[in-house]
């Protein structure tokens, strides 16, 4: 019945996926068909390969990609936000599934060493509820005893123990909450197991507990000590004649307890490590938590900053083909350089983006070269100029040794982020200062503007990815221009803070090692 499952579920993956294909072709505008595609996804988890995910995955991108051809022309507009958040969600759904596919083996390998050390232990382990009944043994124990597993299963611990044994035992379990979590259970000489055919045989009890959705569990641990008891009845025998033989037996028996003690050690080390395995699961979980929020501003981010340049061009251009008259050029080279100022918007997001993409691919390299730092600023400066509002500069003070060594291309990227941002948040008429002091092993650049500021409670998180200010709402931008400044700036070994003052300017402080 387990083997046929994994049928089952392909099977209704593929019905599931062929019945929305039927749907989509005869309604392509209707697009909560998706989820019936997002639940085929969803069905995979229970198929034991990856590839199984990534199929269905391709075949549910391909479907959401060919209803939006049949949509019709005068509905596309509306229908590309919908398809490509249909195509993110189907994205993100695979890649969970798939997380939770690999969650899953390693939980099962780990759950398999577990049981190996149960099956393949020397010693007899004998697992008991609180009354006593046997709930599980390893083989050595059974071994042991002489019995099948099935033939203990249910039965009380006392059946494998002579009746002499059975008070000494029952104290035991009823003194369960005020034992020591580990402790040897009886070391004298009259301690005896109990075998099927009644044979009695010298053992060696340590015991274990814990408690598992509030029932109690006792774990014993068998030691067979026949031999041992054996030979130290010879010896004893022997106790005038072999004085030192008895001195050697007894250095045995210490070693003996020691490697008790030390399996105690492993087996405390190894609920540790259980512990310790069960935090880093709670942080990957918690980290997995902050990631999805993550996704889900950059979704509404992207959401908003592509809709709002798309909607202006689409009616900037309906516009234009209504003024035809050369009276009209006016109003035409408003239209026109409407667009062009959200193609150039939309042109900074995917910069951005593709900044990023760089950046957490490993494809963003040092080069180093000697320049100009002088020259450096007053270049970066003319290049900002366009971006000006009425009566705004940009003053630059710089003192210091003229050249420096580190890579110019990455040093202007963060420039020119940070002057975007401090001529995007000022105001027209306000000023913006640039100050650089180089000492030839140091380059230190500060960039203040006299702007908006900063609320307090959004400085921490700045440097997130997608992060924007609460005061910011209606200004352009991705939230990702401060984290691609923090991450040039670790690239060039260098450092970043900043103060701000809200309604009163925003100073950004950096130091840059010299590179040899």
């Amino acid at each position: 019945m387990y083997k046929s499952r994994p049928f089952l579920f392909l099977m209704s993956c593929i019905v599931l996926t062929v019945s929305v294909i039927l749907l989509k072709i005869f309604y392509p505008e209707l697009i909560y068909f998706n989820s019936g595609l997002m639940l085929a996804i969803l069905l995979t988890i229970f198929l034991p390969r990856e590839g199984s995910t990534y199929l269905f995955a391709a075949i549910t991108v391909l479907i959401i990609l060919f209803t939006y051809l049949l949509t019709n022309a005068e509905n596309k507009a509306q229908a590309l936000p919908n398809q490509a958040l249909a195509v993110f969600v189907a994205i993100l759904t695979t890649g969970l599934v798939i997380y939770i596919k690999r969650l899953n083996r390693a939980v099962d390998a780990e759950r398999t060493h577990q049981m190996a050390l149960f099956e393949h232990a020397a010693e007899g382990i004998i697992l008991t509820d609180e009354k006593g009944q046997i709930v599980m043994l390893n083989p050595a124990a059974q071994k042991q005893f002489q019995y099948k597993s099935d033939e203990l299963l249910g039965k009380t611990i006392f059946i494998l123990m002579p009746e002499r044994e059975h008070h000494a035992f029952s104290d035991l379990l009823e003194q369960y909450d005020n034992i020591p979590l580990y402790k040897s259970f009886r070391n004298s000489a009259d301690s005896f197991g109990l075998k099927k055919n009644a044979e009695e045989f010298p053992i060696e009890i340590s015991r274990s507990h814990y408690t598992r959705l509030s029932e109690k569990f006792v774990l014993i641990f068998i030691t067979d000590i026949s031999s041992r008891r054996e030979f130290e009845n010879n010896l004893l025998q022997q106790k005038n004649m072999l004085e030192k033989v008895t001195h050697d037996m007894r250095k045995m028996n210490i070693e003996l307890e020691n490697k008790v003690l030390e399996r105690t050690l492993i087996l405390q080390e190894a609920l540790q490590e259980l512990e310790k395995s069960q935090l880093e699961l709670s942080e990957t979980l918690n980290k997995e938590k902050e990631l999805n929020e993550i996704k889900s501003r950059f979704v509404s981010m992207a959401s908003h900053e592509f809709r709002t340049p798309l909607s202006t061009i689409l009616s900037s251009a309906s516009l234009i083909s209504r003024y035809l008259g050369a009276e009209d050029q006016d109003k035409r080279d408003k239209h026109t350089c409407r667009i062009k100022s959200s193609v150039k918007h939309l042109n900074e997001l995917l910069e951005d983006f593709l900044n990023i993409g760089k950046l957490e691919e490993g494809r963003v390299f040092i080069e180093k070269q000697l320049f100009d730092v002088k020259e450096f600023l007053q270049d970066t400066l003319d290049e900002m100029s366009a971006m000006l509002k009425p009566g705004q500069e940009i003053d630059i003070d710089f003192t210091g040794e003229v050249m420096f060594q580190t890579d110019k291309r990455l040093l202007k990227n963060v420039m020119i982020n940070l002057l975007s941002n401090a001529i995007k948040f000022s105001e027209a008429g306000k000023s913006i200062q640039v100050l650089g002091v180089n000492n030839g092993s140091q380059l230190k650049l500060q960039v203040r503007d006299h702007g908006i500021g900063i609320p307090p409670e959004d400085l921490p998180h700045l440097f997130s990815t997608f992060y924007r200010g609460k005061n910011v709402v209606n200004i352009q931008g991705t939230g990702l221009g401060l984290n691609i400044v923090q991450r040039y700036i670790n690239l060039l070994s260098g450092t970043i803070d900043l103060t701000s003052q809200l309604h009163e300017g925003t100073t950004f402080n950096m130091s840059f090692p010299a590179f040899k």
